[in-house]
């Protein structure tokens, strides 16, 4: 497993649990606005080491464990990982964008959360992410016909997203049970030249969270 970081404690990753973060190295896609860029290259440097020790002396002090990245569907022994993590008693959340369909169904069975990223309607996602996303929609379906309890969610930035895009949005996940909308905030970027972008105003995201409520159940803004 190549780790690129952990926090020690979080109260908010991992709805209704405390947790710790796990930041896995690599990423397939290219988003402007990853504010964690430096987790893009995957070094192929195994640097686990440390971390089940680290849990060890968790227990009774934390709930779960959030898997996010970079992408962690690009580790090759992500699913031994989750299990090793389950085995010692935690929960786990995983964090994806959702290009890695057949992995993501083999870790479904062990895990209890997943959120999944919605980059923008499928036309426009290689624009955003430089990604052609052509298995987007099966980890879609995955995910709302799995048990497990899930999230979609998106970074907003202003001039990546019409309100149009989020009509497409909507009828992309319709049905879901939960869709949160995250605010664009420029504190560091893949791409320099997102830290001049802005969001939405608030009364805009009420518009857009009234667009998307006619599709999903429970609409968010973050």
């Amino acid at each position: 497993m190549q780790i690129g970081g952990v926090q020690k404690t979080s109260l908010l990753d991992f709805p209704d649990k405390i947790s710790a973060i796990v930041f896995t190295q690599g990423c397939n896609f290219r988003c402007g606005y990853c504010h964690n860029p430096e987790l893009i290259v995957l070094r192929n440097e195994p640097s686990d080491d440390g971390f089940f020790e680290f849990l060890e002396t968790r227990k009774g002090k934390l709930d779960g464990v959030v898997i996010t990245g970079g992408e962690p569907c690009l580790q090759k022994d992500l699913i031994e990982f989750i299990k090793r993590i389950k085995d010692m008693g935690f929960l786990v959340k995983l964090d994806t964008n959702g290009s890695f369909p057949d992995v993501l169904e083999q870790t479904l069975p062990y895990i209890d959360y997943v959120a999944m990223d919605i980059k923008a309607p499928v036309e426009k996602y290689f624009e955003i992410a430089k990604y052609k996303p052509d298995k987007i929609l099966k980890s879609i379906l995955l995910i709302m016909n799995s048990r497990v309890d899930y999230e979609f969610r998106t970074t907003v930035v202003k001039s990546q997203l019409s309100y149009d895009d989020f009509e497409k949005i909507g009828e992309m996940i319709k049905g879901a049970k939960r869709y949160y909308l995250q605010k664009f905030v420029p504190s560091k970027t893949f791409d320099e030249n997102m830290m001049n972008e802005i969001t939405y105003s608030n009364k805009e995201f009420e518009e857009i969270k009234d667009i998307l409520s006619k599709y999903i159940e429970n609409v968010t803004i973050r």
